[in-house]
């Protein structure tokens, strides 16, 4: 079970020529999370981050967007927890994964980048202990379209399967921090649980 949250780290690349694609999902995900809860981002330049701090399930959780590109994330994640003194195990790290299917949500306990390079790039600075929100966003069936899948445009049908799972991860989130990886897990997993209609 982790002990706490204190980070969650939407990865992405910065200005208005990524906002729109699936390879910002997790910038995404971490704007609806400062929504609900009151948060308004501020660019720290001593961290190279977007940062706002918010109180989710009476914890009080930093929510940061790295703005030095997704293959560089690690460097800004780091100098955030140096400051505040922040084990990686205490972060959450939400972003895209092309391993998963569209509306496919997964949450996962350390291990590798899979070959995710702002996954990679926090590894590198950091170490493997941190969680992952992996948002499904699908493959475009060739290794060589992966770049141009995920920096093009969403398409409408695209873009209403993010939005349903980030709401499920607005679900999951107090979960997590009340009840624990496990619980989170098994709501998250259990396909019975694991609806886009609100449940």
């Amino acid at each position: 079970m982790i002990s706490k949250l204190s980070v969650i780290a939407g990865l992405g690349n910065p200005g208005p020529r990524y906002t729109d694609t699936l390879h910002n999902v997790g910038f995404a995900c971490v704007d609806e999370i400062a929504s609900n809860y009151g948060g308004i981002f501020s660019y720290e330049a001593k961290f190279d981050t977007e940062i706002t701090k918010v109180t989710i399930s009476e914890q009080n959780v930093w929510l940061i967007k790295p703005q030095s590109f997704m293959n560089k994330s690690g460097s800004p994640i780091r100098a955030v927890l140096n400051y505040y003194q922040i084990p990686t195990d205490q972060v959450l790290v939400i972003h895209d994964e092309i391993d998963l299917d569209v509306e496919v949500l997964k949450l996962k306990i350390a291990g590798g980048h899979g070959g995710h390079n702002g996954l990679r790039d926090i590894i590198s600075h950091c170490d493997n202990q941190f969680l992952r929100l992996r948002i499904g966003v699908g493959h475009p069936g060739c290794k060589d379209e992966v770049i141009n899948y995920v920096l093009r445009k969403v398409t409408k049908e695209q873009e209403i399967a993010a939005y349903q799972n980030i709401n499920q991860a607005l679900k999951i989130i107090p979960i997590l921090i009340e009840q624990g990886v496990e619980s989170a897990m098994k709501k998250l997993h259990t396909q019975e649980n694991y609806k886009k209609d609100g449940d």
